[in-house]
């Protein structure tokens, strides 16, 4: 039975990446197949072959910070989690104290009401799309472990160069993303690997660490995912013709295998509880473009699950030890699919 404090490890706070480096495909690349390699991003051309197909989820990023006064004058910081129905948002408020039901937040000159609470999040009321509200006034939504403002560079950087704009609904960057720029996608394309995009929206949930003892009583975050038909052939195909689906990031693995186990083919388009851990046998994705993730989040236990648990281990053992860049801005790594 495998425990939370299974998938702790140490992350020395200076590993941790508050910026972006200057050229995307320039971090440093942690390849695993059969033993550990150290190489760049730009190295991860020599991983693909032509009738590969690389999946990546094109969502983009709200400007989902706000902050703001509540009615008694305290300040308030609010965090979208999702955009509802009737104008209403669900989001997170950090303030001195939590505000009351019923009460108001004045966010710049815009004035909404409290309306509910549901476990650690409430429910605001807009007069108007809460989206157009959030694009107007809204900063970068940072994670919390980056310890400072945002900044304009951000506004570039925090979004993948694929991102689809109409697809505006995530509160988090899919952040394997971040290190491919138009000439790697160009290169790779090239060599006649194939290109699928699938639609997931990231919530904050995604940060969220696991706190209960025992993994499988987590009640793991919900997100929503649209995986079309289209992908769900090319997946089957790319698997019949021998060669490797490729997933940039875990909200691509998570949306991938939720159409593969919850979909049928014409694809799954829906909210997803897929909490994936090992002993889960992965039925789309053959590697894993992934960032190194916070310990004891549900996303290190999905890494787990792809390559065993020992495995693991030792590159997070390895990848702090050579100083790798943790997280978000940080470094990422290519995984081969090594189920226990």
């Amino acid at each position: 039975l495998m425990k939370t404090s299974d998938f702790n490890y140490h992350l020395p706070e200076e590993l941790i990446a508050n910026y972006p480096l200057e050229k995307r495909s320039l971090s440093r690349l942690l390849v695993f197949q059969d033993e550990i390699k150290h190489m760049y991003f730009k190295d991860i051309l020599k991983y693909f072959e032509e009738g590969d197909l690389l999946v990546v989820n094109n969502t983009s990023v709200i400007p989902a910070r706000i902050f703001g006064q509540k009615e008694s004058g305290g300040s308030v910081e609010v965090m979208l989690e999702r955009i509802m129905d009737d104008n209403k948002a669900l989001v997170q408020i950090r303030s001195g104290r939590s505000p009351k039901i019923g009460s108001y937040l004045y966010l710049e000159s815009y004035k909404v009401k409290c309306i509910d609470r549901k476990g650690n999040f409430f429910i605001i009321q807009f007069d108007r799309a809460p989206l157009e509200i959030f694009n107007q006034i809204g900063h970068v939504p940072l994670p919390p472990y980056i310890k400072r403002e945002d900044e304009q560079l951000d506004k570039d950087r925090y979004a993948t160069v694929y991102e689809d704009k109409k697809l505006q609904e995530s509160v988090a960057a899919p952040t394997a993303g971040l290190h491919f720029d138009k000439e790697l996608l160009d290169s790779i394309k090239k060599l006649g690997v194939k290109f699928a995009t699938i639609n997931l929206s990231v919530g904050a949930g995604t940060f969220q660490p696991v706190k209960v003892e025992n993994i499988k009583d987590h009640d793991i975050h919900e997100e929503y995912l649209e995986v079309q038909k289209d992908v769900v052939e090319l997946v089957n195909q790319t698997k019949k013709s021998g060669k490797k689906v490729f997933a940039v990031g875990t909200t691509a693995t998570r949306a991938l295998e939720t159409a593969f186990t919850y979909g049928d083919e014409n694809g799954y388009a829906g909210y997803t509880k897929l909490f994936i851990y090992p002993g889960y046998k992965f039925k789309a994705v053959d590697r894993l473009i992934t960032n190194f993730h916070l310990p004891q989040s549900s996303l290190l236990m999905l890494v787990s699950a792809f390559i065993g648990y020992d495995n693991m281990r030792h590159i997070y053992k390895t990848a702090v030890d050579k100083k790798y860049r943790f997280l978000s801005y940080g470094d990422a790594m290519l995984l081969e699919k090594n189920e226990i």
